[in-house]
């Protein structure tokens, strides 16, 4: 033994520690940490999950904190790149896939970076508190005081982000002065009487359980915050927004034209794509499937016996009276309508179902003047929420019913609430598998929903068919655009071309979504991009299988391991069809 022992401490002399540790033990401390790391910031999900500490505050968004999370993510980085993943388990590997992409995208894209411009064009940290009232339920007494501590500590919220975006009027990096008018109008609509501020919706609907007397106490001490903490501190916002930010702001469009700003942009595109590809090949890959969907289009035109030009047509479609709703509700109700037919035919093309519903909801007015066509919001099983698709019904002269199907097919089922719920469900996997949206992934889906419509027979007339491919077309125009706009220097009328040339797109909603583009480069490319891999992958599962592919199989398989990044995806599925091809 006493020889034995020797040996081994010489080999510890000469070989390196990780000689001797285990790798699937040292990856499960990293996901321990991280997960660790991760819920400590997000008090919002430990609110929602009962921790009325966490409850009472919002997410410490200072110089320190910010800096801190960036230190913490390069630490996890540098043990992560210290393990083989080729001496994991194979159970392993999409954790392994997921958690690298997260860490190396913090590193490439830091928090300090970001935080410099906390806003898109229609969100933001402005418009979170909002978000977080419309999903909290308050069920005890001690629920509603950690919301009125929460809503007290808003001003704290505003200040944190008003001085990175002080920092960032000192470094030249802001968002565009174009995108800026319509967040003032996000702005000054929380601007209300207490009562009808979206911060008062939780405690307006306390339970039956919650005494008369308490009730009165508690909505009485939740409008005296609004109006004494909340309202001074929106109003002192709304001033810094109009009076410093608004003119200290760029008159530029693109990232490149910020200091740094090629490789900020081409580490946006590889961040929102998940793969290892270059702005000029995403232009180019745009290009091509405009022309293709292009030609597309051309056939259906020909096939409603319209006698005119491809632009004529266009203008048929944005003006005539019968492709729009007369009322917000008759839109809703076709909207509904479309969502009952999709859950109908669910079945024939999934074998796993989610548990979670989902509802069809207007978006709030608030938000709906610079808001998109429509968006799909998360629920929570454990919070009593079910998803929401959530419809703009602001100017329904702008809302084509011949979109409305695929906008459905997209963002409720067999889209965003089927994918989205599915993550929400799977079991032994680490919490940031379950909460980790990867917009290739996502989004990629959603596309493909769109194109799975044809299966469902969901495009029953040239219209409909024509609206799906104006939505196709949509898509790759962003690719387009987006690379146009934060690559090459385009401006906005250059950008918004693509989409007026070669789509129905109702000109409210180019508006918007170019807008979008601006604010948020680089996330327009990830749609496209994942919707095409996984078109590609079912077409060769069909190729090589013949008439034992099973498209229902192939779709639970795709789904299983929640958001992933393409690469990872491509790789796991192509081995997928070679078993299946294995086991005929």
């Amino acid at each position: 033994m006493r020889l034995f022992a020797a040996i081994l401490s010489c080999l510890s002399i000469l070989l390196p520690a990780s000689a001797f540790a285990d790798p699937a033990e040292d990856f499960a401390a990293l996901i321990a940490d991280f997960e660790a790391h991760e819920a400590e910031r997000d008090v919002i999900t430990r609110g929602r999950r009962g921790d009325l500490e966490a409850a009472s505050r919002w997410p410490d968004a200072s110089f320190d904190a910010v800096a801190a999370h960036d230190q913490a993510m390069a630490g996890f980085l540098e043990r992560l790149e210290g393990i083989d993943p080729e001496a994991l388990p194979d159970d392993q590997a999409a954790n392994y896939a997921v958690l690298a992409y997260l860490l190396e995208s913090a590193a490439a894209i830091p928090a300090t970076r970001t935080a410099l411009t906390p806003f898109t064009n229609d969100s933001g940290f402005h418009t979170r508190p909002g978000f977080v009232a419309m999903g909290t339920r308050l069920r005890t007494v001690e629920d509603a005081e950690a919301w009125i501590a929460r809503l007290e500590a808003l001003p704290e919220y505003y200040a944190q982000h008003r001085a990175w975006l002080e920092r960032g009027l000192e470094r030249g990096i802001t968002q565009p002065r174009e995108i800026l008018s319509g967040v003032a109008d996000q702005i000054e609509a929380q601007i209300t009487a207490p009562q009808d501020s979206t911060l008062f919706m939780p405690l307006a609907a306390l339970p039956g359980t919650i005494s008369d007397a308490d009730q009165a106490r508690l909505r009485a001490e939740g409008l005296a915050a609004i109006e004494n903490e909340v309202l001074p501190a929106l109003i002192d916002l709304r001033a810094f927004f109009a009076d410093t930010y608004m003119p200290g702001a760029r008159e530029t469009l693109g990232a490149r034209s910020l200091p740094g700003g090629a490789a900020f942009y081409a580490d946006l595109v590889r961040y929102h794509t998940t793969l290892d590809t270059t702005p000029e090949a995403v232009h180019e890959r745009g290009l091509a499937e405009v022309a293709r969907i292009r030609a597309e289009m051309e056939t259906v035109i020909a096939a409603t016996g319209f006698d005119g030009t491809f632009a004529e047509f266009l203008q048929f479609l944005r003006t005539d009276d019968r492709f729009y709703a007369d009322t917000e509700m008759e839109l809703m109700m076709r909207a509904s309508y479309l969502s009952k037919q999709a859950d109908d035919a669910m079945p024939a093309f999934f074998n796993r179902l989610p548990r979670l519903p989902y509802g069809v909801r207007a978006v709030p007015a608030s938000l709906a003047p610079n808001y998109t066509t429509a968006r799909y919001w998360p629920g929570d099983a454990e919070n009593g929420e079910a998803g929401g698709y959530m419809v703009n019904t602001y100017r329904l002269d702008q809302r084509p019913l011949y979109e409305l199907p695929a906008l459905t097919l997209h963002e409720a089922v067999p889209g965003h609430h089927h994918q989205i719920a599915l993550a929400q469900e799977m079991e032994d996997v680490p919490d940031f598998r379950r909460e980790t949206y990867i917009t290739a992934f996502g989004e990629g889906w959603g596309l493909y929903a769109e194109f799975l419509g044809y299966d469902m027979g969901f495009y029953e007339d040239p219209y409909d068919r024509f609206g799906a491919l104006t939505y196709e077309m949509w898509r790759a125009c962003r690719l387009v655009a987006d690379t146009g706009i934060h690559w090459y220097g385009w401006s906005r009328e250059e950008a918004e071309a693509c989409f007026l040339e070669n789509s129905a797109l109702a000109p409210l909603n180019i508006t918007n979504e170019v807008s979008r583009y601006i604010a948020w480069p680089g996330q327009a490319l990830a749609y496209k991009t994942g919707e095409l891999l996984m078109r590609e992958l079912r077409a060769d599962g069909e190729a090589r299988l013949g008439a034992d592919f099973d498209l229902a199989a192939f779709h639970d398989t795709l789904l299983e391991e929640g958001g992933v990044p393409l690469g990872y995806l491509e790789t796991r599925m192509r081995g997928w069809i070679e078993d299946q091809e294995a086991g005929r």
